[in-house]
């Protein structure tokens, strides 16, 4: 049994398919059929269930799947701590972001990184918090930046900030004369979301139950950006984190403070529990902190 068989099980297994998990591993379809016949023989059970246009795990296949998970996230730890021993000369740094934080502070903190570990290849994966924290867990991102709350259980947490939300109105609008804005008066209001599947989605949505209302959503974005230009053309309003607000063009929507709910996003780093964090991970991790995001407010 080697290493790679245990790679060509796992994305199989993910892909559900022979020929997009030979494409994702750059194999030949014969090739990779041929490893798992070969694998299969040598264990003496068979792993998958070949089912016209579709497999899927037999027992056997499930148990192997859970150990070569845990083998390979060894292995990788096992490559990184030694990386660390040799003075972090080459290797590789995944980091896992949800769009709109890494659209926002991961510019300013990847050229330092990269100067600071310059044979460091960095992997930046975007996506939608349920998957991120997926990913997470299972340690497929060494770190990632995630927002609270956290539904894994499996996540080492490091607290990096937190923010006002606050309520986006059009230019136009009758609340943008106020200094401030009471989310309980708002339940007439048409609102501009994030698709379903993004943490903050959940967070605009509890928000508006915390005022007593059910939100009205007119349109839906997986894009912030869009959801702020959809509100400066006065389309609706929408909440949006404080650090988006920053540096937005001259027709941008006015940002109110919600006075009576005075509701924060809490940014955290997460990276799977009990798994060996690299000098260089560290580094990541401290170059936020200190640098990215100087004059925020820190949470304990």
């Amino acid at each position: 049994m080697e290493i790679r068989q245990l790679q060509y099980v796992l994305k199989v297994a993910e892909e559900r398919n022979f020929s997009r998990a030979a494409d994702k591993l750059h194999l030949a379809q014969p090739s990779l059929s041929q490893q798992i016949m070969k694998l299969e023989k040598e264990l003496g059970v068979q792993l998958f269930e070949r089912r016209p246009g579709d497999i899927g795990l037999t027992f056997a296949g499930k148990r192997f799947i859970e150990q070569a998970s845990k083998i390979l996230d060894q292995v990788e730890a096992l490559k990184k701590e030694m990386l660390d021993v040799a003075g972090m000369r080459k290797g590789q740094l995944v980091i896992g972001s949800l769009p709109i934080t890494g659209a926002h502070v991961l510019p300013s903190a990847l050229p330092i990184f990269q100067k600071e570990f310059p044979g460091i290849e960095l992997v930046l994966i975007e996506e939608t918090t349920t998957n991120l924290e997926m990913l997470t867990a299972r340690g497929q991102t060494d770190l990632s930046l995630l927002s609270l709350p956290i539904s894994e259980q499996g996540l080492e947490i490091i607290p990096l900030l937190e923010e006002d939300i606050l309520l986006a109105v059009p230019p136009n609008h009758t609340l943008a004369k106020q200094k401030d804005v009471r989310l309980a008066e708002c339940p007439e209001e048409s609102f501009i979301f994030l698709k379903k599947g993004q943490g903050f989605r959940k967070i605009s949505e509890q928000l508006c139950h915390d005022a007593g209302f059910e939100p009205k959503v007119i349109f839906e974005s997986t894009n912030i950006e869009t959801v702020q230009s959809l509100v400066s053309a006065g389309m609706g309003v929408a909440f949006v984190p404080k650090m988006v607000t920053r540096g937005y063009p001259s027709n941008h929507p006015v940002y109110l403070p919600i006075s009576d709910l005075k509701p924060t996003r809490k940014l955290v780093i997460g990276h799977k529990k009990g798994r060996y964090l690299s000098k260089a991970g560290n580094s990541f991790i401290s170059i936020m902190k200190n640098i990215i995001l100087q004059g925020e407010r820190k949470i304990d």
